[in-house]
């Protein structure tokens, strides 16, 4: 059994990684009902939230629905992260997450995300701190290291541990590699083989298929999966991976009508939770996703991605559903 904290979370568990833009509470759900394990919100600026600025507190929005729910906040200096457990507390959610692997340039220019893989000693004290803070599990998500020349992932983890960490996960690249390249899982196996390893070691990158999930449960003794990339536009990629573990064979994809479907719950969910101009206008970015790979789409996909009236977007959704109703994948 994985736990992190005293939150059961089964045997393998599969967790739907913080991405910016994407798992927000819509998708975060979709991806819930569909087996994910654990989700986490899209990263959160201390900054921002210390601030009140709007993008920041509107993704502190968690639901019953969704649990257990891990927030994820970013930032580089103390004050302003303490402050921010203090505002996620109120949330209640059942995980606070530290993000040391963003990559991006002006989160990493601030010495925050990826950029604190330059100084080990400052992401430790920063942990500790926040674990002192809260009584909430604390969890971090990083990378290999800055570079090639300076992955340490094995001492790192067990420097987190040993400060309160409950549990880990690793991205399987270097901030030098951005998301170029294949992920190297070799240095997360070696993290988990550590002996004085306890807390749960949970892998990122590249699991895209539900054989890479099983190579990283049944030949490196992992103990989950964290699902990115993969998830999107495919919400039930949580329940392939377990169905091919339960029986060996692939899940059959989703139809086209099941992608309308989702689409259109998707769609419903944005607009109750922002109202419907922004609901309309931020599901947009879904719509090439979930139906990627159709030939002859690109009509249908130009129309959501213009149309500003809800009704319209079910009935396009409504005749995608019917004209593509015996395509297969």
């Amino acid at each position: 059994m994985v736990k992190i904290g005293d939150i059961e979370l089964g045997n393998f568990p599969l967790l739907l990684a913080p991405m910016e833009d994407v798992s927000d509470p819509p998708f975060r759900a979709l991806c819930k009902e569909n087996g994910a394990d654990v989700v986490y919100t899209e990263f959160i600026s201390s900054e921002g939230l210390i601030r009140d600025a709007a993008k920041s507190v509107i993704k502190l929005d968690i639901y019953e629905k969704e649990r257990p729910v891990g927030i994820q906040i970013f930032g580089a200096n103390l004050d302003s992260m303490l402050q921010a457990v203090d505002i996620v507390e109120k949330s209640n959610p059942d995980i606070i997450d530290i993000n040391y692997g963003c990559p991006v340039k002006k989160v990493v220019s601030k010495g925050a995300g990826a950029g604190i893989l330059k100084d080990i000693c400052l992401m430790e004290s920063l942990t500790k701190a926040i674990v002192e803070r809260t009584s909430l599990p604390v969890t971090v998500k990083t990378r290999l290291g800055w570079d090639n020349d300076s992955i340490k992932i094995v001492e790192v983890a067990e420097r987190l541990q040993d400060i309160g960490c409950k549990a880990i996960a690793i991205h399987g690249r270097t901030r030098a590699q951005m998301y170029k390249g294949d992920a190297n899982w070799s240095y997360i196996e070696k993290v988990k083989n550590n002996p004085r390893m306890h807390i749960p070691v949970f892998a990122n990158g590249d699991i895209n298929t539900p054989e890479r999930a099983m190579h990283i449960r049944d030949n490196l003794g992992l103990d989950g999966a964290m699902i990115g990339r993969a998830s999107i536009g495919n919400p039930w990629f949580f329940n392939e991976v377990k169905h091919y573990f339960k029986t060996g064979l692939h899940k059959q994809p989703a139809s086209i009508k099941e992608r309308a479907a989702v689409a259109k719950r998707h769609l419903e969910m944005s607009v109750a939770w922002k109202g419907e101009r922004l609901g309309v206008y931020e599901t947009r970015r879904h719509y090439s996703n979930y139906f990627k790979g159709i030939e002859n789409f690109k009509p249908f996909r130009q129309k959501l991605v213009t149309t500003e009236y809800l009704g319209e977007i079910y009935e396009i959704l409504d005749s995608i559903s019917e004209k593509f109703e015996e395509y297969s994948f």
